[in-house]
Parts: C-alpha cells; structure tokens; sequence
C-alpha cells in the first residue's frame, strides 16, 4: 500500500510539474540532446549516412567563429535544428544546425560551467528549457526565445551552496564543471569542490526541473546512522570535503539508476584527520534516481592519498559472459584501472583481489593496508616509471643524467603513499590515467572505448602547514612583487615565462579575461587548478597587472579597471543571468588552500601536513607513448587493440614518431553504428578509426586546438560531425611550445558532412 501510494504521488507531481518528457530508451542513440550523446553517455549514435567507405569524403560543412580567443570546452548540444554553444565571450548561442544561422543570443553568462549544458523538455513538447550552472547557481533558458525563466527557483535562481551542511559563506565551489543529466523531471547535479582542507563537501543532489526544488540529497561523507559512517572519524561530516562527482554520471532509464564516478577525499595528500577507508570516496555508486537511495558501491581506492578521482563516464553495456547475457558497467580511473560490474547488482565480472601495497611512515597517516587490484581486464594505462623510462625527446642530456643520479633518492610504485622524508614519483599522476570525456562504448556489443594518458607527478616531500604560509609570506604582503606573487603559487602550472605546462598559457589574458572572471576563477578554482582565495583583492589586481603588461612590471598599487564587455554583433535577446546571479560572494573564513580551521568540539590531529605545490609539473621526463587511444571486448575481457593518439609536431622535428601527445587529457569522441570511432586529439586534429582494429580512415585539420566532446547529429536526412576547436596548439614540453605565440587564427566551432546539400 506504501509503494502505491508512493507512485501515485510521483505521478501526481509529475503532473503537476506539466509532465516530462521520458525518452524512449531505444531512441537515446538517435540523436544529441544530451552532454555526451545520451542518457548512457555511450557517445554512440544509430545512424548509417557515414559509413568506413565513405569516411574520407567528410568536409566542412560550415564553421562558426566563437568571435572571441577564449577557450571553450563545450559539448555543443542539438534539438530539433537548433545547435546550442557557448561562444562571444561566454554567451549562449542558438545555431540552425543545418547552416550555422545564429537564431538567438544570450550574452554576458561569465561562470556559466564550461563543459556543457541540459536540454529538458515536457511530455507535450510545449515547455523547452536548458539548464546549467553558473557562478554556483542552477538556472534555466527557455530553449525557443533564449531569455531566463524567472520562475525557476527564487526569481530564476537555485543556490547550490545552500543545503551542505556549511555556513554557505564559508564555500567557494559548489557547481561542477560538467552539467550532470537529466532524468523525467529531475536534474541530477554533482559538484566542484576544491582540493584543500575543509572543502565543500560532494554531497550528490537531485532537483525538479521545473520548481527548482530540492528532491532529494545523497550525504557522499556519511552522517550519524548513514551506510558507511564508520569509515570516517567520528563528526567527520562537519569538516571533511571532496568525495564529489565532477565528471560525469551516466543513467540507465529502464532501471532507473544512476551511476556516480565519486572523487577522493580531501585534502588530498594528507588523511590522518580522515583516519578510516573513506566510503563513498572513488567509488561507483549506483543510486536509485526518484528517492538518492543507495543500491550498490564498489570503492576503487581505500583512504585515497594520490588524487585518483574516477570521473569518466561509467560505461552501461551489455555483454556475453560465461554463457549469459550481463547487463552490466565499466568504470575507468585515473589509475588506470578498469573495473566491470554487474549493473544491477554490483558484482564484480572478475575477481577483483585486495593486495598489499606499501605503507606510510608519516606520523598521523594512517593507510590502509590493501588496495582493490582487478584481474584478467589490462590497465588502460602505464602504472610504473623506471629510470629506463626517461624520455630521449625533451630531456637535454644534461638533465637525464640529472634525473639519473636524482633517481635512486625517489620513492616511486603504485600507490606508494607521499612522504615527508623523501620525494615521491606517482605514476599515473593526479591528472594521468583515464579522466572525463575519455570513455565511450558500443553498448549492445560490449565494446569499450578508452583514452588514456601517461603521465607522472613529483611530490615534493610533506611539510607542516606553517612552513608552508612561513614560504608564502613574502608572496602575499603588499610590499611583495607581483612577479613574486605569480612565480610562488602559477609558475608551477603556467611556467616560468607565461606560456604554459600543465595550464594554459597566460599571454595576453587580459584579450581573454577581464578582473572580475579572473578573480572569480582564483577564488573558486576552475577544472584542475585549485582555488588560491589565500590571495587578498590587492595581491589579485597586481597579479592580474602583472599579466597584462607586454612591458615592465606594473606597481602594485595600480588599480586595475575593469573591462567593459560589449554586447557581441547578433541577435542577442539577454544579457547576463537571472538578477541577483552574478555576484561574487565574499568569502568568510574560507581558508584558501590551506582550509578554515576545524570546527569546535571534533577530535582532529594537532598539526596539517601539506605538499607545496600539487606535482604536475614533470610529465615530459618520461618517454612516449604520452596518450594512447584503444578499445577492450568486455565479453572477453581482451584488449582488442590499442594505438598512440595524436603527433607531437616537436618531437616530430627530432625523429620521433607516434608519440601521441603530452598533457593530452581534454579528448572525447563519438562511436557510429556503422563501425567507426571518431576522436579528437590535442594536436588540433579529429581523426576516424576503424572501431574494430584502430587502423586511421581520415583525419582533418581543425583551426585551432580542441578540447572537449565532440558531437553527432542528424537534420534534415543529413548526417554531421561538429567538434569545437578554439585552444591554442600545445607541442613539446611547454617553454618551445607554439601556444607561447601570438595566434590570430579565429576558433570556433566545426561541422563536417559528406559532400552535397546541406540545406
């Protein structure tokens, strides 16, 4: 009588709410109205026009021009001939889909999250909406006019720093980067929650669609009486952070479940005041969608003190085994691992043994004895660096004897935990193995679709947190240089000279960012860069003076004035988001990287210990290949095959061929129906592959880099491909690399089709 009573009320605010639209599951590979293909996120699409004999003939079709040179990771979405992108200085842009005709635009949306938006629609097709996250806000556009719906939420907005369990003065990150998934008439959101001491907690929550309201919340750090509270020290719900889905969540809309990939705990190098495994950190978890209840979890990594987050999308397929058909999930990890269940039950398909690993000597830490170690199914990526492994392309001989001689002081294995003795050599690295955008499937062959890169992070030893703030301090008092300031918390990333390594080049960011993104961005943190809110508004201006000048060095009492943004040419019908949205809160006792203090009444240890810097900077010391693309058959368990993605055009020069390509993490592709793999690469090109043995059918030049999901459609009977290209290209190691100069070429967005009309 309950469970009866239950659905009549579902059904009865289904109503309610102007119904919603259920896909037909058969119908999710037919088209592109979701981040990532379709509720699965197989990136796979039933469609015959392009095919491996034809695939040569692709050309452009037509291009749009982002108008701006920033840097778009957007998953271009398409519903009923309308193409939605983010372009001219961060606007939302409606496209005809078939000619690149602008329709409508909706400028001045600065914070909105940068990998792609939601398409909602109601059962009788009359209400359309886009939803997304901005400047840690849920809001929504009408999908037909462009313009915010006020009545979503309080006057157009729903505040994602509410309901966590914190003073929401007191958080910096709340959204994610990537849009989440929508399920009937609920949105279902992770978050970004920084990686420093005392971070937002990612606690996964769903809201309906049309009021804004919140559904229901999922505690991913377990409270009082929650499943897997006795993983944690007790109260650790009042200050522990991270445990977040930042990429990527796939749903299975028969079963009506979701599947999290979770991040680690934070912080992340540090865990003795998180003492225990950890549930639910870099687990999958399986939630039933209508009421966040737990079915099922397998945690990856134990007390997690290297950053192997899981964040590509679980993979549902289906597949052969052992004489039965197995509906089930691959989930892949940034340490390389990959792990296949049943979907529905959780069951391993192969056993996965806990084996020893090796043990902290830190005082506080306590590790956990064992890690999960799958069998039969290969690793998608290297997991061990030798002194034989040190590249021959970018290390001067000079520095690989340097490296050799420095070798035998490391510590270095799989899970080897960071110390505060010796430095520490983690392969893969926290931004190695498989990260999101790099999974993809043939869902009912039980193919799987893997880009993974090789890339190792240096750990410098662990050091007590006032002897970090003692090397701050000169960087952050007002007598301090700029250059001072820049070279103690962005060199790491951005390099000594500006032009970038593991960041983006900062050349000229004054053409790609005014103040106001670029203090949100120091504050908040965006993607892999952590927040630096340690940094006072003074100490940001003259960082960003420093930035701007082509010349000198500016002084540090010079205001910056903010740039005015004009209206971009075109048919704009809004500006900005929903009123009240745009403000950058002033954060309360937030802490900055090195966190606020711990709340009173929780038993926590003395002393942080903390690791000055966060690794990234040395994936050129080990050898090609650097990013490889390949494909498993999940009936057997086999590694169908495997190849290098991507040319490195300076170690080219040298003689060194099928490198694949460094920093190569931001890849996503799409899977046809009729046997192909497109994908892109970091070297400014998207090839196709024959999807069954790897062999290269066609590759294109695209304008600029690429970095993102490309994606697949069909109007009009024509068949085309649209990949956003507007990064700039990145070769060798990141001092002789060519996004270092000065690009005027125009970015934007792509689309590809086999010759003939396209009207």
């Amino acid at each position: 009588m309950a469970l009866l009573l239950f659905w009549s009320c579902v059904k009865s605010n289904q109503e309610k709410n102007g119904d919603y639209n259920q896909k037909d599951e058969d119908d999710q590979h037919q088209s592109w109205k979701d981040y990532g293909g379709g509720p699965d996120q197989s990136k796979y699409v039933d469609f015959n026009q392009i095919t491996r004999s034809n695939v040569k003939d692709l050309e452009v079709a037509w291009f749009y021009p982002t108008g701006d040179n920033k840097i778009y990771q957007f998953n271009p979405i398409i519903v009923d001939n309308y193409m939605y992108v983010l372009a001219k200085d961060n606007s939302l842009v409606a496209l005809n889909a078939t000619t690149g005709e602008e329709i409508w635009i909706h400028s001045g949306l600065s914070g909105m999250a940068r990998r792609g938006i939601n398409y909602w629609e109601s059962k009788d097709g009359e209400d359309k909406r886009l939803i997304f996250q901005i400047n840690n806000y849920l809001q929504e556009i009408d999908a037909r006019t462009g313009k915010s719906i006020l009545s979503f939420g309080k006057n157009g907005l729903v505040d994602l720093r509410q309901g966590l369990g914190r003073d929401p003065n007191t958080l910096s990150r709340a959204q994610s980067g990537t849009p989440g998934k929508i399920f009937e008439d609920l949105i279902l959101l992770g978050s970004g929650t920084g990686e420093s001491y005392m971070s937002s907690p990612g606690y996964l929550r769903a809201f309906n669609v049309v009021t804004g309201e919140l559904v229901w919340t999922f505690h991913t750090i377990p409270q009082p009486g929650e499943y897997g509270y006795d993983t944690w020290p007790k109260d650790a719900h009042k200050y522990a952070g991270g445990v977040n889905t930042w990429g990527e969540i796939s749903v299975d809309e028969k079963r009506g479940i979701a599947y999290y990939p979770l991040g680690s705990p934070t912080y992340d190098y540090y865990g003795a005041d998180r003492v225990g495994s950890n549930l639910f950190g870099n687990s999958i978890l399986a939630l039933d969608i209508r009421t966040g209840k737990r079915i099922w979890h397998f945690q990856t990594v134990h007390h997690d003190l290297w950053d192997y987050d899981l964040t590509a999308a679980p993979q549902l397929i289906t597949v052969d085994h052992e004489g039965k058909k197995i509906d089930a999930v691959a989930v892949v990890s940034k340490n390389g691992f990959v792990y296949v269940f049943d979907r529905s039950t959780g069951e391993p398909l192969w056993p996965i043994e806990e084996r020893p690993v090796p043990q902290s000597e830190v005082s506080g830490e306590q590790t956990w004895p064992t890690q999960p170690f799958p069998t039969v199914i290969p690793p998608a990526s290297r997991q061990e660096m030798e002194k034989s492994d040190l590249n021959p392309v970018f290390l001067s001989k000079e520095e690989k004897l340097e490296w050799e001689n420095k070798w035998d002081s490391l510590q270095h294995g799989l899970f080897m935990p960071p110390s505060d003795i010796k430095e520490t050599l983690a392969m893969p690295g926290a931004v190695g193995g498989v990260n999101w955008g790099n999974t993809a499937a043939n869902p009912d062959k039980g193919i799987l679709y893997v880009i993974s890169i090789n890339w190792p992070s240096l750990y410098e030893r662990l050091v007590p947190l006032d002897t970090i703030q003692k090397r701050n301090k000169i960087a952050q008092t007002q007598s301090a240089s700029s250059e001072e300031i820049y070279l103690q918390n962005c060199a790491a990333c951005h390099g000594k000279d500006h032009s970038g390594i593991v960041g983006p080049s900062l050349v000229n960011i004054k053409e790609r960012l005014n103040f106001k993104d670029f203090e949100q961005i120091l504050i908040s943190g965006r993607g892999d860069m952590p927040s630096f809110s340690q940094l006072d508004s003074l100490e940001m201006k003259s960082l960003y003076n420093y930035l701007s000048e082509l010349k000198g060095k500016p002084n540090i009492m010079r205001e910056v004035v903010d740039q005015q943004v004009e209206k971009p040419l075109g048919p704009v019908v809004a500006a900005g988001g929903a009123p009240g949205g745009l403000e950058t809160r002033k954060l309360e006792n937030s802490g900055g990287r090195h966190g606020a203090p711990y709340p009173l009444g929780v038993d926590v240890p003395d002393k942080r210990l903390y690791l000055n810097g966060w690794g990234l900077g040395v994936p050129y010391i080990i050898d090609p290949p650097w990013s490889e693309i390949m494909a498993y058959d999940l009936n057997t368990g086999d590694l169908k095959w495997k190849r290098p993605l991507g040319e490195d055009l300076e170690a080219k020069k040298k003689g060194f061929n099928d490198t694949g390509m460094l920093r190569a993490q931001r890849n996503g592709m799409v899977v046809t129906s009729t046997g192909l793999l497109f994908s892109t690469s970091k070297d400014g090109k998207i090839r196709a592959f024959d999807a069954d043995n790897g062999k290269e059918l066609w590759r294109a030049d695209l304008p600029k880099g690429t970095e993102g999901l490309p994606a697949m459609y069909v109007e009009n009977g024509k068949q085309y491909l649209v990949v956003t290209a507007t990064s700039p290209f990145s070769f060798g190691r990141g001092n002789e690399n060519s996004s270092s100069q000065k690009d005027d070429t125009q970015g934007g967005y792509v689309v590809f089709s086999l010759p003939g009309s396209n009207n």
